[in-house]
């Protein structure tokens, strides 16, 4: 069984060096970018199973590699951040970060997200199923939405959120189950991530928003 790739990518050597020593004696192969246009080039040239992305950097920071990766490629991304400002989450939320660190961080737990992080995108692609509700379209295992036969542009979390509320048609999810089943049981949340997103998500579906029902005091669900 192939070993899943890392890209780390970070200005500071140091940190690459630990990520690094960590993930390869977890099993991992990596590969290391400077900065964010040696991550643009090297997945432009490469495959990925998660990258661990610095946000602040020379040349292009994070934000602006994630959004110029994402053109090409649906690689899971985890967030390296000396600021935890819930603003900062959210942009990078928007443009499809699928998890955050902040700096100084444990090796052991961001070893912890990737993993989490890698899973979850692997058994996101594992079914086969085309799904049809009405004009909504969803292509589980090439994760792929359709509206009307127009692809939607939704970010990897909004993804993993519609497919999971998808597959837990018509049951009752609370906003702390979907935390930790679409965002991984360590993450550091609260309900409006989770309303965020959902939010993001409608917008995403136009006039199939109406399957996505809230559930006052509660959560929300897939019904159709």
């Amino acid at each position: 069984m192939a070993k899943s790739r890392i890209l780390i990518v970070d200005d500071e050597k140091n940190i690459r060096n630990v990520v690094r020593e960590y993930a390869e004696f977890e099993g991992y192969e990596t590969e290391e970018a400077e900065d964010g246009m040696q991550a643009v080039e090297k997945c432009r040239s490469e495959d990925f199973d998660c990258i661990v992305m610095d946000i602040m950097m020379p040349r292009l920071d994070g934000y602006s590699a994630v959004k110029e990766i994402r053109k090409t490629k649906q690689i899971p991304v985890i967030m390296l951040s000396a600021r935890g400002e819930e603003y900062d989450k959210l942009f990078g939320f928007e443009i499809g970060v699928d998890d955050y660190v902040v700096k100084p961080f444990s090796p052991k737990e961001l070893l912890a997200r990737i993993r989490a992080v890698i899973k979850r995108s692997g058994a996101a692609a594992a079914p086969a199923d085309k799904l049809k509700f009405e004009g909504l379209e969803i292509n589980m295992s090439g994760r792929e939405v359709l509206v009307d036969g127009v692809p939607a542009s939704l970010t990897p979390k909004e993804y993993d959120l519609l497919f999971y509320l998808v597959k837990n048609k018509g049951i009752a999810l609370s906003r702390e189950k979907l935390l930790e089943e679409v965002w991984g049981y360590d993450f550091y949340g609260d309900d409006r991530t989770v309303d965020t997103h959902i939010k993001m998500l409608r917008n995403s579906l136009g006039e199939y928003r109406k399957f996505i029902v809230t559930l006052r005091g509660m959560g929300y669900k897939f019904d159709c």
